[in-house]
């Protein structure tokens, strides 16, 4: 019988050696714990393995301290970093938005409803264009607005934030600022962005209208993790539709933001499953 309705997950990575899987698989048979889901990867060009678990503990007095215990000593031969989640983890979740509401709209609505396992304790903005929103969701709603000038005091107020709302990932929900490069080191890993999947050949304003005078054929969406490089951190989740010559500018932009709202939430929710490892500029992603 199942102690839990939900699972833990266990997480972790180390070098390509022999063993891997066994000393993971084992150690959860030996402690009794019935193995729901299991997902492996062994990167050749990275020389790293790769392993996500989902398993439901036989015992109702499951002690994770216990766990945490015996498996480090098993852990340590193979140099593994590895990680348990407990079932009612809701990660923190902060949101940044500028005047765009279909992602924020769309998340709080995947949140309101349980389909993102996360808590949203704050959502910034640099304009305030979306605090009705937010207070009808009953969140905190920061107005921070932003020039060239003022951008390293925004940026602080935004840190400050993001600690005082202990926030674990900060969501860029089409944030339509570029962050300077302390801000990108500070969320190294543990931001997500979004954008058109049009780039690097539409850059600036209007980048659908770019497109369809260019008569694309396709139009997407990336999700990413922030880093230093911009708009080129390492990807979680896309998607694509193609179009074709009887889509107007304005038929691409409603199609974009379609595939923007899926993607971004189904890149938070692999994320938040643990189904994410970074790998270098590169991400090992296990889906369902």
């Amino acid at each position: 019988m199942k102690a839990t309705t939900k699972p833990w997950i266990f997480t972790a990575n180390c070098p390509s050696v022999i063993g891997t899987v066994d000393v993971v698989t084992r150690f959860m048979a030996e402690a009794g714990n019935y193995v729901e889901e299991i997902h492996s990867f062994d990167d050749r060009e990275a020389n790293r393995f790769f392993i996500r678990v989902e398993f439901f503990p036989q015992s109702a007095d499951f002690a994770p301290e216990e766990f945490t215990a015996e498996f480090s000593a098993r852990a340590k031969q193979f140099e593994m970093e590895w990680e348990l989640t407990a079932p009612n983890h809701r990660p923190r979740v902060a949101i940044m938005v500028s005047k765009y509401d279909h992602c924020l709209n769309d998340l709080l609505y995947r949140y309101r409803t349980g389909q993102l396992n996360i808590e949203v304790p704050v959502i910034i903005s640099n304009h305030p264009d979306l605090e009705s929103l937010a207070q009808w969701h009953n969140i905190p709603y920061y107005h921070l607005p932003i020039t060239a000038d003022t951008k390293p005091e925004q940026e602080a107020k935004v840190r400050e934030l993001i600690e005082e709302y202990d926030a674990e990932l900060v969501v860029l929900a089409r944030y339509m600022q570029v962050l300077s490069s302390e801000m990108c080191q500070y969320l190294d890993g543990r931001a997500i962005n979004i954008h058109h999947s049009l780039l690097p050949g539409f850059k600036g304003a209007r980048p659908y209208h770019q497109a369809w005078e260019k008569g694309v054929k396709m139009v997407g969406a990336t999700a990413h993790y922030v880093n230093d490089d911009l708009d080129e951190g390492p990807i979680i989740a896309q998607g694509i539709q193609t179009v074709d010559h009887a889509h107007y500018p304005e038929d691409l932009v409603a199609k974009g933001q379609d595939i923007e709202r899926i993607t971004l939430f189904n890149a938070i929710k692999c994320h938040v499953e643990k189904r994410v490892f970074l790998n270098g500029k590169r991400t090992v992603v296990f889906g369902r």
